[in-house]
């Protein structure tokens, strides 16, 4: 079974939110899939996205590919979570 790493579209018309899953390849895009891994929200700019890299990591491990959006997501989260917070 060949899995991705995809997002899910929720919300409403006009208001995208997604969900970022591992599906297998052949599955819907808003069907089923094996596990949640985070959130993104398009619209909000600040903290947009909530991803646990972890299991990103044993999917990824696993064999599966995420798609193009979702690598980039992952890497601007992992540069913000690598960067160093501001002092006040």
């Amino acid at each position: 079974m060949a899995t991705v790493i995809r997002l899910r579209r929720e919300g409403a018309k006009n208001r995208p939110f997604y969900r970022v899953v591992v599906a297998d390849k052949q599955s819907p895009r808003d069907g089923k899939f094996l596990e949640l891994l985070g959130t993104y929200d398009p619209i909000r700019k600040d903290a947009a996205s909530t991803l646990k890299l972890e299991r990103i990591e044993h999917w990824i491990k696993m064999g599966a590919k995420p798609s193009e959006t979702v690598a980039s997501i992952i890497k601007r989260h992992r540069a913000k979570a690598a960067a160093p917070a501001p002092a006040a």
